[in-house]
């Protein structure tokens, strides 16, 4: 994926921007080099440090994996909580949030292990739709109001900067079944369940920005084509077993490139950098 800013394009902006990095594992990069918090399991590769990097940006970078909207209010035993982190000059906040509040690691996890024994069929998909409603949908409908929560109190403290929710990228093929593969366990009949409950999660994730008064950058589009299913080189997300260094069902290196080129393009669209 490339931009339409020149390779050779500068930012210009008043004075240096205070931007700080909120979020989960998504935002974090657990696995891709190099990794420089092993509590959070933290890469100075990460989306945010391109971005930082691209936009010659003041970053504090908080994002941690495994992170739950809940936990970014929680101090742990080797960090504060991500919000202290927010001040009230702070020019920019991006956020990863979401996914582990629905459980989706635990339902790939549910989804390859019942993928093994009918993986011509659709039995996660099944399980989780039993009795006529969907248990994905009920958690991504329960955790609409935490994301809202969490743009509220981003702005509360950091009154200034300019919010931007950053979505989640395509872990699954866009269109067809998947793909046959030990590292890529699921039944043929649940990619596209997955790839729905994806986009669902990426859909309220937008609608809550928008409500909220913060941007919204879809990484799910620029991600086609380069998801689970594809070959080393072209994929961007890794599969339940890496063979680039990134976390099982995570963005390696290349990802967290797309997910920053996408971040930065919203960026130039807000008017937050302007390149020359």
């Amino acid at each position: 994926m490339t931009s339409s800013v020149p390779a050779s394009a500068a930012p210009r902006h008043t004075g240096s921007l205070d931007y700080v990095a909120l979020g989960d594992s998504y935002a974090a990069a657990p696995g891709v080099p190099e990794q420089i918090d092993t509590a959070c399991a933290r890469s100075n590769a990460n989306y945010p440090h391109l971005v930082a990097e691209r936009n010659t940006a003041r970053l504090t970078d908080v994002t941690c994996s495994g992170a739950t909207t809940a936990d970014l209010a929680l101090a742990t035993d080797t960090a504060p909580a991500q919000y202290d982190a927010l001040k009230r000059d702070t020019d920019l906040v991006t956020v990863s949030i979401g996914g582990n509040d629905i459980g989706f690691s635990a339902v790939l996890g549910r989804c390859a292990t019942l993928g093994a024994g009918n993986p011509s069929g659709s039995p996660c998909r099944d399980a989780l739709t039993q009795g006529g409603s969907d248990q994905v949908e009920q958690s991504i409908a329960a955790t609409a109001p935490k994301i809202s929560q969490v743009i509220a109190e981003v702005h509360r403290r950091a009154p200034r900067a300019k919010v931007v929710m950053v979505g989640y990228p395509s872990l699954f093929p866009d269109s067809g079944v998947g793909c046959t593969s030990p590292s890529v366990p699921f039944a043929a009949g649940d990619f596209g369940y997955l790839r729905d409950k994806t986009k669902s999660l990426n859909s309220m994730i937008a609608r809550s920005a928008e409500l909220g008064r913060a941007a919204y950058v879809d990484t799910y589009k620029p991600t086609i084509g380069h998801d689970m299913c594809r070959p080393v080189g072209e994929r961007w997300i890794e599969t339940l077993a890496p063979e680039t260094p990134a976390a099982p069902a995570h963005p390696n290196a290349q990802g967290e490139q797309a997910m920053a080129a996408a971040v930065n393009r919203a960026l130039l669209r807000c008017g937050v950098v302007h390149w020359v």
